[in-house]
């Protein structure tokens, strides 16, 4: 099934430093499409290794409408399993792949925890960092962002899952650590964006809590992103494997945009495109 590809969607060599900006002032959410060149993510884990499959795929997410492609190389997977690699692994993936998606002129982001990964990006073309540890893993990461002046997307993040805390005091008190060394940085707070982290350090149970209490991240006033695609805590509500989760993705994606989210990160970039321009038309309706 392919939508439309939004107009909003830069055309090729016109990506600029404010691209972010620009989208977010549409009134649905942007659409980020997720492409991993890895061998192990737990959904689509060596689909898309290859250059040629990697470029069909970022292909393929232009033609369903996407905003933003979403470029990992080491598996961030929020359960264990997940093998951690060197930069230079993730550098050797996206060296043969990397510029060519770029040059399709859609925004590309770049998905490591190594500041040396997300430089590399950069200079190849990607406008915006995601750091899935929210500034706190690697300290090159927040100087190197700000000398680059480019968006930041910051993940909550834990390094295990405690069933006991209160998730949102958690999410709140990693957010506030995060800005202070952005801050410190020298990052623009209107450069960051803020990820609940969907699964990752969280049970089933706390991953629904974060979507169901969304609204509490306002008071940072900064854009949300949301990337519950294909996450577990759908199959503990209905017992599915990770490219069964379509209809749960989008049900967790609709009530995110509805609780503020800004940005969904997604594996289906046609469907959930056009669930939000549905559900956006009739809100819209008197």
């Amino acid at each position: 099934m392919n939508a439309s590809p939004s107009p909003s969607v830069p055309a090729a060599g016109s990506v600029g430093p404010d691209v972010l900006r620009t989208l977010l002032e549409r009134p649905i959410p942007v659409v980020m499409g997720v492409l991993n060149v890895t061998p192990d993510s737990f959904s689509d884990g060596g689909e898309f290794i290859a250059p040629e499959q990697a470029l069909a795929r970022a292909r393929a997410m232009i033609e369903a409408g996407v905003d933003i492609i979403d470029i990992g190389a080491e598996s961030t997977r929020p359960y264990k399993g997940a093998r951690p690699v060197t930069a230079e692994d993730e550098l050797a993936r996206l060296r043969p792949v990397l510029s060519d998606i770029v040059a399709l002129g859609v925004p590309v982001s770049i998905d490591s925890m190594k500041a040396e990964v997300v430089a590399f990006a950069l200079a190849q073309g990607a406008v915006i960092a995601n750091d899935v540890w929210g500034l706190q893993r690697d300290a090159g990461m927040a100087p190197m962002v700000a000398a680059k002046g480019v968006p930041v997307i910051v993940m909550h993040n834990r390094d295990s899952v405690d069933p006991a805390i209160d998730i949102i005091a958690d999410m709140k008190a990693f957010f506030q650590r995060s800005l202070d060394i952005a801050a410190q940085a020298g990052i623009a707070r209107d450069k960051i964006v803020l990820d609940p982290g969907i699964g990752f350090g969280k049970t089933a149970e706390q991953s629904m809590i974060a979507l169901a209490r969304l609204r509490e991240l306002d008071m940072f006033g900064l854009p949300i992103l949301v990337g519950a695609s294909r996450k577990r805590f759908i199959a503990s509500v209905s017992p599915s494997e990770p490219t069964e989760r379509l209809a749960g993705s989008i049900a967790a994606h609709l009530l995110a945009a509805q609780r503020g989210a800004k940005i969904i990160r997604t594996h289906d970039v046609a469907e959930t495109l056009q669930a939000l321009r549905v559900a956006h038309a009739i809100e819209s309706k008197p």
